[in-house]
């Protein structure tokens, strides 16, 4: 039994070993991608059954949201999409910050070459999509298939557990997280409404406000997201997409400690004789007062330790993974084939422009830019990561399902079947790419270990 254990009775030890469990279930890449996958497939049979008209009407019914006379009204699938979403785009954020903080991001040097495929990975799905739309009035639709889904990629490629090397994954890494600073840039620029220039002003005030927090070191969440939350409802009044304000808080949050670390360890060596000397051992626990105090004021500190966006990520990541991802993806991966013209939708430019563009496009980019770069000097590829790995990350980098999947609702809002080939095609994309993909690195891993 280790020091940790001998502090709970047996009972408290078990409760300890079953959250344990449930840590690494959550803490689990693969099994959460596996769940959002189940979610999307439930929609599909649900939307190609008779439950579809209820599921639908339930969707639709609003949800009152204010104070007094204070009040708006907002449907299920609104709900879903802006406002879950912008938690979900707040632990992107945290995401992006650590690694620009301490990650990959940090080094601009090492994480050139896969930012900039990254952006050769935006830039051809785009063009292809462009390409096949040309002259149907349906171009709106170009960063449909420019993002790549991290949690479904990232569970895909962990699958092949250590055949993959470290190098492969910091590279894929690292790429998803510059896609997803395009995505995000790019619902930012083109897929909000004309915005309200009042709602905005009080948006750029409330942001203000909480990078104000930040350099005058508060360290408490609860005023990070109290502003989160009004900056919220003024990027969705103003018309611009209200999922950025996660974003933005994010950036807000501090990363750095409240305490002086280098200090830390002189302040227990001294603090610990007077929790020693208050301790009663005779005594009941709601006696010592002394004693309770003591250790009141070590839990202050050690608090403390914990930068601010670890303990927002600690939070939200387990609702995230579990419950905002899973409930998005049931709600907006209706896709209804009853009545529908089959080979109309798949004939039909919005898919053939997202599915041609995740499949064919994503491959093309990643692998052109990072063969360009090495090949002008610019750059050179990781350790132990050969010409094989970066063919299989851009096949991976075609799955795309969360940020596509929104950029099709705000592309295509009043055009239900145009709405309808965008998701058929990202469902059909995603899966392509991920079978493609595991099968191609699964062989391409086992030739890179021969001699």
């Amino acid at each position: 039994m280790d020091a940790r254990e001998q502090l709970f009775n047996e009972t408290q030890r078990k409760r300890i070993e079953r959250r344990d469990i449930w840590e690494r279930i959550s803490e689990n890449g693969t099994i959460a991608a596996a769940v959002m996958v189940v979610a999307a497939i439930a929609a599909v049979i649900c939307a190609n059954s008779d439950a579809y008209e209820a599921i639908h009407h339930i969707l639709m019914e609003p949800i009152h949201v204010g104070i007094g006379s204070h009040t708006m009204a907002i449907s299920i699938e609104v709900f879903v999409n802006d406002f879950l979403m912008a938690i979900f785009f707040l632990l992107v954020g945290i995401e992006l910050k650590y690694e620009m903080t301490v990650g990959e991001l940090r080094r601009p040097r090492q994480a050139l070459l896969p930012m900039l495929a990254a952006v050769g990975g935006v830039v051809v799905p785009a063009t292809i999509y462009m390409l096949l739309n040309r002259g149907s009035g349906s171009a709106q639709g170009w960063a449909i298939p420019m993002a790549t889904d991290i949690a479904f990629a990232l569970g895909v490629l962990s699958l092949l557990g250590n055949r993959v090397p470290a190098g492969v994954r910091v590279f894929f890494s690292t790429l998803a997280i510059a896609d997803d600073l395009i995505s995000i840039a790019a619902i930012a620029l083109f897929y909000g409404q004309a915005p309200d220039l009042m709602w905005l002003v009080s948006a750029a005030v409330v942001a203000a406000s909480l990078f104000m927090l930040n350099k005058t070191q508060h360290y408490r969440l609860a005023p990070y997201m109290v502003s989160g939350l009004v900056l919220w409802v003024c990027l969705f009044k103003s018309g611009v997409h209200a999922t950025l304000a996660g974003v933005i808080v994010a950036f807000a949050i501090p990363a750095r400690s409240g305490i002086r670390l280098d200090n830390l360890t002189d302040w227990l060596r001294g603090y610990m004789p007077e929790l020693v000397d208050s301790y009663d051992e005779d005594a009941h626990i709601l006696g010592q007062h002394d004693f309770t105090h003591a250790t009141l004021g070590a839990e202050r500190v050690m608090h403390r330790v914990s930068p601010p966006l670890v303990r927002l990520e600690r939070k939200i990541s387990t609702p995230v993974n579990f419950i905002i991802l899973p409930l998005f993806a049931f709600v907006n991966a209706q896709v209804r084939l009853v009545g529908v013209d089959v080979v109309q939708l798949a004939l039909d430019p919005v898919s053939m422009g997202t599915y041609f563009g995740m499949l064919l496009g994503k491959p093309i980019g990643i692998v052109g830019v990072t063969f360009l770069l090495v090949k002008l000097g610019i750059a050179e590829l990781p350790s132990r990561v050969t010409w094989r790995h970066i063919v299989g990350v851009g096949i991976l980098g075609g799955i795309g399902f969360t940020m596509s999947i929104l950029i099709s609702g705000l592309a295509f809002p009043a055009e239900p079947f145009e709405m309808l080939a965008a998701k058929a095609a990202i469902l059909a994309g995603s899966v392509s790419a991920a079978v493609i993909g595991m099968i191609y690195m699964t062989v391409a891993c086992k030739k890179a270990k021969r001699p």
